[in-house]
């Protein structure tokens, strides 16, 4: 059993919940929605023999603050951004490599363009990025994004919080339909996951992150999101040939945001690799990591 510390950081002026496991060169793995640092555990137990985790909750997530106890268009990209430069600052960690998944992905290619120096590469399973474009709406994906438009309503929070039951349904449906390659890889962990986010702000805090990417998210959709110069830190992607959200057919723009791009798909896996294959979630991101220094 790998030990697991619990720390309360404070950074860029909030109080993030870090886990934190083993010892090594330093990464930082930054969970997505519906999730919570406890996403990694499989992965942490993989790796902790050679790399120092850092595991947050982001801002509005698990036991970290929530600055914004109603809904808040401020929890964007470039927000989580620069509590993870915080939090390197407050750990005086210089450079760390991050592995990122779902919002963690967004907030790792936020990194990469603010904070590059600060970066010994970039990891992203299943990665969103501004390639995919009008797709996200394309007919057929309709009734897989429609969650993206719920979360903006104000009174979401409360109808997904409404009893615990409702709760463990909504977060239940997406780990399990997300997860293509095993829809029981969160079985085991439901409910603690349901607790997770009947605790009080979570729902809205996660929220948030929607409310926040709303407009980037519709210019993207139209086709009039600003163009950006490619992100140079050394990426490596891999994409789960499984993942009903984000297909792999996406992968087809990658090198137009990464210009030093290590692509491969996962065979068989869905969303999300760190926990329905960690074997071979940790085997490729240690591959990627072991040879880059701290």
């Amino acid at each position: 059993m790998t030990p697991i510390h619990h720390e309360t950081v404070q950074a860029n002026g909030i109080a993030l919940h870090v886990a934190r496991a083993g010892r090594g060169k330093p990464l930082v793995l930054l969970h997505g929605w519906p999730e919570f640092w406890l996403t990694w555990e499989p992965v942490m137990a993989r790796l902790a023999d050679r790399f120092d985790l850092i595991v947050p909750d982001l801002r509005g997530f698990g036991m970290s603050e929530k600055p914004d106890p109603g809904p808040s268009d401020r929890a964007g990209a470039e927000v989580h951004a620069a509590d993870m430069v915080g939090l390197l600052d407050t750990l005086g960690i210089e450079r760390a490599g991050v592995v990122g998944h779902d919002v963690g992905a967004y907030v790792g290619q936020a990194l990469g363009r603010a904070a590059p120096d600060r970066l010994t590469g970039l990891f992203f399973f299943d990665c969103p990025y501004p390639g995919i474009g009008p797709r996200l709406a394309a007919p057929e994906m309709l009734a897989e994004i429609w969650y993206q438009s719920f979360h903006v309503k104000p009174f979401a929070a409360d109808l997904v919080g409404s009893s615990r039951e409702a709760c463990r349904l909504y977060i239940g449906h997406f780990l399990r339909h997300w997860a293509g390659g095993n829809p029981a890889a969160f079985d085991a962990v439901l409910d603690a996951f349901t607790d997770n986010f009947m605790a009080p702000g979570n729902l809205q805090g996660g929220f948030n992150w929607y409310l926040s990417a709303q407009a980037g998210r519709l210019a993207m959709i139209a086709g009039t999101a600003p163009p950006q110069d490619p992100i140079s830190v050394p990426t490596c992607v891999r994409w789960g040939t499984a993942d009903p959200l984000f297909p792999y057919a996406w992968t087809d723009r990658l090198g137009e945001t990464f210009s030093d791009l290590d692509l491969a798909p996962l065979e068989g896996v869905g969303h999300f690799p760190h926990r329905e294959a960690p074997d071979r979630a940790a085997t490729e991101i240690a591959r990627f990591f072991e040879g880059r220094g701290a």
